[in-house]
């Protein structure tokens, strides 16, 4: 279990929460081609490292927020 601090509720456990995902720059649609869409979707480099990602408090407040993550040893830091 990881114990997150969630901006509005104050340190949660990691099963009320829902982690989202990496944060990644979405390309514009429009100046995109198939390869980099593709990766924008799929790909990610998943390096055991400090990740930037979002998280949902799914059993507090209802509301995203952004967090640093290490992967590796789930150390959290920021908000």
């Amino acid at each position: 279990m990881i114990v997150v601090p969630c901006p509005n509720c104050g340190p949660r456990s990691s099963s009320d929460l829902r982690n989202c995902g990496e944060v990644v720059d979405r390309p514009n649609p429009k100046n995109v081609n198939i390869e980099e869409w593709r990766s924008y979707l799929y790909l990610r480099e998943n390096l055991a490292s400090w990740v930037k990602e979002t998280w949902y408090c799914r059993n507090g407040c209802r509301k995203y927020f952004t967090i640093e993550r290490n992967t590796a040893t789930n150390e959290i830091r920021g908000q």
